[in-house]
């Protein structure tokens, strides 16, 4: 049976497609891959793509299009609404199929290995793969950002787990990991305010005492007007997104905001959307194998 593995590299470029492109066709008509999605957000300015394979072509797909992003991109003159420390930003290996997490964890620590010697980058291992507790967190090992890096980096417990103590002067660090699947989910918000969002994000991730599985920061959508909820969701077996927009509602009443939207950014597990389509139609006792295209072509 093929062993299947989920990559969903995250790259600092939303804005020029010709630099999409150019990143993305390493993932084009490989043996061994597919390219599922990819979407990039202008005012994000960032690109977020997933893709699956067997993990040998996918871990060499993967690397080369880092390597075309590190050419590509130069953070010197990157400007956009969410974080980032690097060209490519973070490449999470996720596992799906025929194989394990420790198995996502190999795979992520080979792909940092082979990218800080051809690229002459620094990378830092996160999540289940981690070298230290306190790199788990990727917004921990992100804080800084590519302008606080220089100096970040010189510390003695920001040491990279590959390549360089010296930050790559136009494609920053990359962090690489193992993890859960994880819903990107925002929530669109009527207001321009930013100190507003940002408000009701601190309140609904868990570092800030809300839900448990949820990461969350205000980002300012400046050609529409508005602003946004831009939500991690970690762990949606455990934290739901029905949770996330309910909550986001609740917190948003106080400043007389309302939700006029949101979105899904690449792929999410179906489980995640029948799980919140039963909680807002009020079912009892559903569960996906209940979609038909789950019992004709296999859950």
């Amino acid at each position: 049976m093929n062993t299947i593995m989920e990559c969903v590299p995250n790259f600092s470029e939303g804005r020029d497609h010709k630099k999409i492109d150019q990143i993305v066709e390493p993932f084009r008509a490989k043996p061994g891959v597919k390219l599922l999605d990819y979407s990039n957000d202008e005012d994000h300015n960032r690109m977020v793509v997933t893709v699956v394979g067997e993990p040998e072509p996918l871990k060499e797909a993967v690397i080369e299009a880092i390597g075309v992003a590190v050419k590509l991109i130069d953070l010197r003159t990157h400007h956009g609404q969410h974080p980032r420390m690097g060209a490519v930003d973070v490449v999470p290996f996720i596992p799906i199929k025929n194989c394990t997490m420790e198995d996502a964890i190999a795979l992520s620590k080979e792909v940092g290995q082979k990218v800080a010697e051809l690229y002459d980058i620094p990378v830092y291992l996160y999540e289940k793969s981690a070298s230290a507790p306190y790199r788990e967190n990727l917004a921990a090992v992100r804080k800084g950002e590519f302008e606080g890096f220089a100096e970040k980096i010189k510390l003695p417990e920001w040491q990279p787990d590959f390549g360089p103590a010296v930050q790559h002067p136009t494609a920053g660090t990359v962090a690489i990991g193992a993890r859960m699947p994880l819903v990107a989910y925002n929530i669109n918000l009527n207001t321009p305010d930013i100190e507003i969002a940002t408000a009701i994000a601190k309140k609904i991730r868990f570092i800030g005492g809300g839900l448990r599985f949820c990461k969350a920061m205000g980002v300012e959508l400046k050609e529409r007007g508005i602003t946004q909820a831009s939500i991690n969701m970690t762990d949606y077996t455990r934290t739901h997104l029905y949770q996330a927009m309910e909550m986001v509602r609740y917190e948003a009443r106080r400043y007389g905001v309302n939700i006029v939207g949101s979105e899904i950014i690449g792929l999410v597990p179906m489980a995640a959307l029948v799980d919140t389509a039963s909680y807002y139609l009020g079912l009892e006792g559903s569960s996906p194998n209940q979609v038909l295209e789950n019992q004709i072509y296999g859950s």
